[in-house]
């Protein structure tokens, strides 16, 4: 089931995503990352998730002042190749298509600018944790392809490196 959201680009709002991360401890459960991932959403390119239900209607609110429940940011690192560094949606959005909308909207904006590949790195499959192995799924489910398990990048986990051309 998908759900409509609006999704605003260049705002930053640290509160919210530091709010969603903290909803997902199986994801986000250590203090120092999940503080350098709210840091990272201040500095970096940033896409907010709202919910436009949440907006009264008929108040003249913009709809993305909405509840924020779902995070993109991107990392640039050369001209033609951008990483997606965080996506995180509110756990009772789940499934309801907001990381897609998050994913579409920060594709489209990369590709107008010249990119032409994206990575996303994430915990390899061989840690068998099932959140990850759901987090896996959704990127393939959204083209993304595994290059590499990167057993050095992150001590004691292997990272999966996946990539999509743009």
């Amino acid at each position: 089931m998908s759900t409509p959201v609006v999704v605003v680009r260049g705002r930053h709002d640290a509160a919210a995503v530091e709010r969603i991360l903290r909803a997902l401890p199986d994801w986000f459960g250590m203090e120092e990352p999940l503080l350098e991932y709210v840091r990272h959403s201040v500095t970096h390119p940033t896409y907010l998730a709202c919910a436009p239900e949440a907006v009264e209607p008929g108040a003249g609110t913009d709809p993305s002042s909405g509840d924020v429940v779902g995070v993109l940011v991107t990392a640039r690192h050369f001209p033609v190749a951008a990483e997606v560094h965080l996506i995180a949606v509110a756990p009772p959005w789940h499934g309801r298509g907001v990381g897609r909308s998050l994913l579409a909207a920060a594709e489209g904006d990369l590709r107008a600018d010249g990119v032409r590949l994206l990575q996303v790195k994430t915990l390899g499959p061989s840690d068998p944790d099932p959140f990850y192995a759901r987090t896996r799924a959704f990127y393939a489910s959204n083209g993304f392809e595994p290059l590499e398990e990167n057993l050095d990048l992150w001590p004691g986990s292997p990272c999966l490196i996946m990539v999509k051309a743009l």
